[in-house]
């Protein structure tokens, strides 16, 4: 657990035990033994706000995966509503110390409200408040997750241009705990509202005596200051308060419905002698269990509009569940591929070189049916290291004699496709293929030089010097390079024109703090000896990753403005950029202290950043090892290496599809969903009628 977590958690336990005189009714006694056995009288009410809590972990986990599938995001709506109002309201108070204050009361603050709020009326057992209370709060929770999930309402420092998340950014230590916890996607409603908020308006419901009136006041008074501290720290909008307090109050109508019939059988009063039975008499309590059954099954023979409604509502949370699963699910393992060694995509094709037990294989995949099996594509007469390359509908391949392109259109009886080329030439290190409308390159780096072919097997004049090349990209007939003695230092030129463009110092400096933490972790950078170690552009961006000895860093520059700025976390190492279409991912191993690895740090995960919306996204979110991914105009391709090191292609869609099976349940729900809502509507009136004709007769 970290230590900054730990410090907030403890803080907020230890005030509401220090508090609990204050709060004290008059006939109460506070002695150890109450401590003990209030958690025997009250121990489901504890175990829900705990689940509720610590729940909200998988849900942003999940939120993450969601809205990187399908790019749901309300936040131009609520802009252009709001504008710059939060943004008035930072600039009009910012200072250092009201920033560290209200960072602090904004975690430990929460956490306080959120235990306090059920351990006070257990531990003076107030079962009639700590009943509503506890569902009041999971109600909250329960109603924000459709927003959450399907309504991403990003954080204002993170959308409104010049506003800061000074939470976020308060320390490294704070930063990392939040990116860590928090997809900063999950705006509205807010939960910091929206719980304190169904507290007070539960106290000012049911408590009919007002003995909690002092509670009751520092809720008002929290809620105040936490309505000013999201604003002002750079977290929520005026919209999500708003929606925090409509959640709240529909929470606590829902908590005064459903209290008696869910602590009837919960109680923990009668729960226990229960548990009892089924212990020692468990045929008797089959028994019972099976005349429960009997009897709901009965209500449903002839329904009333009550259980119509519960069946409509069963409807469209299954529903609900199916697209959840669907959208959090769309990345799927390309068939046919047994031992993935190396992977090539360009749009509508990707080919990977397998390790097939006759040796190495080409295996060619339409990305347009993608159930089809692949085509098999020089078995027998290429190594595992075989260096090739996809663009557009071309593929090129060299093997130990010669450099072949072939025509993914149009297909052959012999190789699988039709060869526009073979080329005798020792194979190179490196090879990539580059084209434009009208011609084709096939670009090859060996022993550190660089040449290129036409399609006719004709050498191209590249105009760069012959000094040793270090790395080497394409992208439509531009090529970039970095010369071994100038690692830092990308050279810009075009195939058939002469010289190039240089962009010196590719830029991996981090604040000083981040430096530090490095330094702490035994490994210190070395700004120095940094060496640019992958790169890919397009017309307007280049990325690059560079090793600053400690770890390798993102950083992204503007080819544009000049400007250039690291995209990652400076601490955690990133790898395997790619670039296309104002999209740029990567594979990053995020959170990973090595003086303290956890198991689920350990493995790299999938992000990318939409460089036009200048927003980073999670694809992956697992204890899986993702690498090497490939970004194409309708897909991206990466790698995925489980638990006992199988390692499978997966393909990611961009635009978010349902499984055939998927469609028709999702049919087959929404038909009878139609149905039932039009005979509940029907019950509902024609029962509301019969009542009304009751009551004028009597």
């Amino acid at each position: 657990m970290d230590g900054i977590y730990l410090t907030w958690m403890v803080s907020a336990l230890a005030l509401g035990v220090l508090l609990l005189p204050v709060f004290k009714q008059p006939w109460m006694r506070l002695t150890l033994p109450t401590f003990i056995d209030f958690v025997r009288r009250y121990w489901i009410h504890i175990l829900i706000v705990f689940v509720i809590y610590n729940s909200k972990d998988i849900l942003d986990q999940l939120d993450r995966i969601i809205m990187a599938n399908t790019g749901l995001d309300m936040t131009p709506w609520i802009y252009a509503v709001e504008g710059d109002l939060a943004y008035d309201v930072q600039i009009a108070f910012k200072a250092t110390w009201l920033t560290a204050a209200l960072t602090h009361f904004y975690v430990a603050g929460f956490m306080f409200i959120c235990y306090v709020s059920v351990f006070y009326f257990a531990f003076f057992d107030d079962r009639w408040i700590a009943d509503r209370m506890t569902l009041s709060i999971a109600w909250v929770y329960i109603l924000a997750i459709p927003f959450y999930l399907f309504f991403n309402v990003r954080v204002t420092g993170d959308y409104i241009p010049g506003m800061e998340t000074l939470a976020y950014d308060l320390t490294p230590e704070i930063a990392d705990w939040f990116r860590r916890i928090d997809p900063f996607t999950n705006g509205f409603p807010s939960l910091h509202i929206g719980i304190p908020f169904a507290v007070w308006l539960c106290l000012t419901r049911y408590d009919e005596d007002r003995r909690w009136n002092r509670y009751r006041a520092l809720v008002f008074i929290y809620i105040v200051v936490t309505a000013f501290a999201i604003i002002y720290l750079g977290i929520h909008w005026f919209v999500d308060i708003i929606g925090g307090m409509l959640v709240a109050s529909l929470a606590v109508t829902l908590a005064g419905r459903t209290s008696p019939a869910l602590w009837s059988i919960f109680d923990e009063r009668t729960i226990n002698s229960r548990v009892v039975t089924v212990l020692t008499n468990p045929k008797k309590a089959v028994g019972i269990v099976f005349n429960r059954i009997q009897e709901f099954i009965k209500r449903f023979r002839e329904p009333s509009s009550r259980e119509t409604g519960t069946i409509v509502l069963a409807i469209f949370v299954v529903l609900f569940a199916v697209l959840t699963w669907e959208l959090s699910h769309q990345s799927l393992p390309a068939g046919g591929v047994e031992a993935p060694q190396d992977v090539a995509a360009a749009d509508g094709w990707m080919v990977t070189i397998d390790n097939k037990s006759t040796g190495a294989v080409l295996l060619v995949h339409d990305l347009s049916n993608l159930g089809q099996e692949p085509i098999e594509l020089l078995n027998g007469s290429l190594e595992l290291d075989s260096p090739f390359d996809v663009q557009n509908d071309l593929l090129a391949v060299a093997n130990a004699t010669s450099t072949m392109v072939f025509d993914l259109t149009k297909p052959s009886a012999n190789e699988g496709f039709a060869m526009v080329l073979n080329h005798a030439i020792d194979r190179p290190e490196r090879l990539l293929m580059t084209s434009s409308e009208t011609s084709a390159y096939i670009v090859m780096l060996t022993a550190g030089q660089l040449s290129a072919i036409d399609l006719n097997g004709l050498e191209v004049a590249l105009g760069f010097s012959e000094r040793p090349i270090l790395h080497v990209q394409v992208a439509n007939l531009e090529l970039a390079l970095v010369y071994e003695d100038a690692p830092t230092t990308v050279h810009f030129g075009r195939i058939g024109a002469l010289g190039s463009i240089a962009i010196k110092d590719i830029n991996a400096t981090a604040p000083e703090d981040q430096d530090e933490v490095l330094a702490s972790w035994g490994t210190p950078v070395n700004m120095s000896n940094a060496t640019i170690t992958n790169m890919v552009f397009d017309e307007r961006f280049l990325a690059a990753t560079v090793n600053v000895t400690a770890t390798d860093r993102l950083v992204v520059y503007n080819r544009s403005s000049d400007g250039q700025w690291l995209l990652s976390d400076p601490k955690y190492p990133v790898s395997d950029p790619s670039m296309n279409n104002g999209t740029l991912a990567w594979s990053i191993r995020d959170h990973l202290d090595p003086t303290r690895p956890q198991a689920e740090y350990m493995d790299g995960e999938i992000q990318f950043l939409n460089l036009t919306e200048n927003q980073t996204m999670l694809l992956t979110s697992d204890e899986v090892h993702q690498f090497g991914p490939q970004v194409l105009t309708d897909h991206l391709v990466y790698f995925q290496e489980d638990a006992e090191g199988t390692i499978t292609v997966h393909v990611h869609s961009w635009a978010p599809e349902l499984t055939v099976y998927s469609n028709i349940i999702m049919q087959i729900g929404l038909l009878s969903g139609f149905l039932m809502a039009f005979i509940y509507a029907y019950q509902r009136q024609s029962e509301r009628s019969t009542d009304s004709m009751i009551d004028e007769e009597e």
